[in-house]
């Protein structure tokens, strides 16, 4: 599907590949992970390097093969990868967040091994430890089909990745200082689009080339820190096709809102005139609008792009809106997201509503955020360990967190996080957000269905204006200021699961939760035992493995 080219590149990363003659194939990995130093916003700053590359190398799969990523941490401190979008089925081992995993030590490896279960589409990953995904060590990722399973459209010429993001001039290190002081980061200083910031009028080589009358695929991900940003190409139409995983119903758009964390795929087609034109990227619902561009060119143009940009939407009733036209499409072949059938969602009885308002005080004399009351805080033995070895009362307690946030809440406890869900029933989550800012909350291990965004507070007679027929499957929604956004999903993957504000400030500072889901047949039926090269740390350092699962 993309053609001899992507797959050169694909051969390239790929240090060994082993097809096995049963299963699914072996893909093999080996990424060191670095600092180095780039000027991406024209000053010279430390960046994480992948491989010597900023951002990272773009990681190609098709859907069930085993990817398998031996990381060399050759940081000065503890170093993690998640996997955002990738749903690790059985697996929460391999999600790479602190609440499953030990960081890597500076100056050793650890190998990942995943396999994107019945999953397509457009991710990426980010390194989820301290703010490391300030300076970098980011990456597309994208699961393709498998050549028996068709898409709903042709295939492109050719699948280019965009990775947009706010972006800070200071270094990891000093932003998180400034957090840990109390300080907060204030508005970022550039937005870029694969990792550089372009000049209207500049000299800026092409990012991306095509040719007269032939149709390419986008991937455009917002891997920033807390802006959300609109997307735009001078004179062309971006048909979108998939959003983080799930076909959609495909609709033209001039210009597309990705909220942090948020992943669309789109097709342009190159029918204006052969020359350049420019890509832009902008921050939306900031005091002082951010932007840059990056040129698309068409092959053996010199004509340079022109000044006059596209002009960015005002508002956020026109993001509600368009987010509001985004529709599953039910009739595409493709990996569904919930084995058990829950993409008849709307006919399924919620047994359980959990409402999380996020909250923000201050602690200490020092600023925190959380859900309904609780901000997180991470512990030296994550969570899924000390539950897996049976040591959960010495590190933290279940469902400190209420399903129902008290009627004012203006103090935060600071604790762990935990929140016990009964294993495959059918769960409402519905995100309050009281604030003025944008939010964006991200659920790892799953996709849900977002079935409604609405000014104001929820309450359950709003459930009748739910999307119940074909709401995207996703893992980011947005939350507007002074709004609230349901999801609606079956809990039948079990582990241990993040649930985080995709703001890394706030996510940093305790807007966080974890998602403890329990088989209580403790079978390799419903989940993996832990790998035999798991890192072990805090109090079950050096301690045997309990006994394995069995089917």
């Amino acid at each position: 599907m993309q053609g001899g080219k992507l797959l050169t590149v694909f051969v390239c990363l790929v240090s060994t590949v082993a097809l096995v003659n049963a299963g699914d194939p072996y893909f093999y990995y080996t990424w060191n992970v670095t600092y180095g130093t780039a000027s991406p916003l024209g000053i010279p700053q430390q960046v994480i390097l992948i491989n010597g590359q900023f951002p990272g190398p773009n990681l190609n799969s098709t859907s069930n093969n085993n990817v398998v990523i031996n990381v060399f941490n050759n940081l000065d401190e503890p170093f993690l990868l998640t996997w955002s979008g990738l749903q690790h089925r059985k697996n929460s081992w391999q999600d790479g967040v602190t609440g499953t995993s030990c960081p890597i030590p500076a100056g050793t490896n650890y190998t990942y091994h995943f396999q994107p279960k019945d999953q397509i589409g457009s991710y990426f990953y980010y390194p989820s430890t301290a703010l490391h995904r300030f300076s970098g060590g980011f990456g597309g990722l994208r699961v393709n089909s498998r050549l028996l399973i068709p898409v709903p459209y042709a295939d492109p010429e050719d699948d280019y990745t965009v990775l947009i993001n706010d972006w800070y001039t200071k270094s990891h290190t000093a932003l998180k200082n400034f957090l840990d002081s109390g300080r907060t980061l204030g508005s970022p200083d550039g937005v870029l689009i694969n990792g550089k910031s372009g000049k209207v009028g500049g000299q800026d080589k092409p990012l991306f080339t095509m040719k007269p009358g032939k149709t390419y695929k986008y991937r455009i991900c917002n891997v920033g820190f807390k802006s959300t940003l609109n997307f735009r190409i001078q004179g062309h139409k971006m048909k979108l096709v998939e959003m983080e995983g799930s076909h959609v119903l495909q609709n033209d758009y001039d210009s597309l809102d990705v909220h942090v964390g948020q992943c669309f795929a789109v097709l342009v087609t190159a029918d204006q005139a052969a020359k350049n034109y420019y890509m832009v990227a902008s921050t939306r619902f900031l005091k002082k609008e951010v932007s840059t561009v990056g040129v698309m060119s068409y092959e053996g143009s010199t004509v340079q792009p022109s000044s006059e940009l596209p002009k960015a939407p005002v508002g956020w009733a026109w993001s509600l809106n368009q987010y509001r036209s985004f529709r599953w499409n039910l009739t595409a072949s493709a990996a569904r997201p919930n084995p058990q059938g829950s993409y008849h969602y709307g006919k399924i009885n919620i047994t359980r509503t959990i409402k999380l308002a996020n909250t923000k005080s201050v602690v200490n004399g020092k600023v925190r955020f959380g859900f309904n009351g609780v901000s997180h805080v991470d512990t030296e033995t994550p969570l899924k360990l000390a539950e897996y070895f049976e040591m959960s009362e010495k590190v933290f307690k279940y469902n400190v967190i209420k399903d129902e946030p008290a009627a004012k809440v203006t103090t935060l406890t600071v604790e762990p996080n935990v929140l016990n869900i009964t294993f495959r029933t059918f769960v409402e989550i519905v995100f309050e957000n009281h604030e003025k800012s944008m939010q964006s909350f991200h659920l790892d291990g799953y996709s849900f269905f977002a079935v409604a965004s609405e000014p104001g507070r929820w309450t359950p007679e709003k459930r009748k204006n739910y999307n119940l027929l074909d709401a995207v499957s996703r893992h980011t929604v947005q939350v507007y200021p002074n709004s609230w956004s349901a999801i609606l999903l079956t809990f039948d993957n079990a582990g241990m699961w993040n649930i985080r504000s995709e703001n890394w400030e706030r996510r940093y500072l305790g807007q966080q939760l974890y998602v403890s889901v329990l088989s209580p047949e403790k079978s390799l039926r419903d989940e993996y035992n832990i790998p035999l090269n798991t890192n072990l740390c805090g109090i079950v350092k050096g301690l045997p493995l309990p006994t394995p699962y069995t089917i």
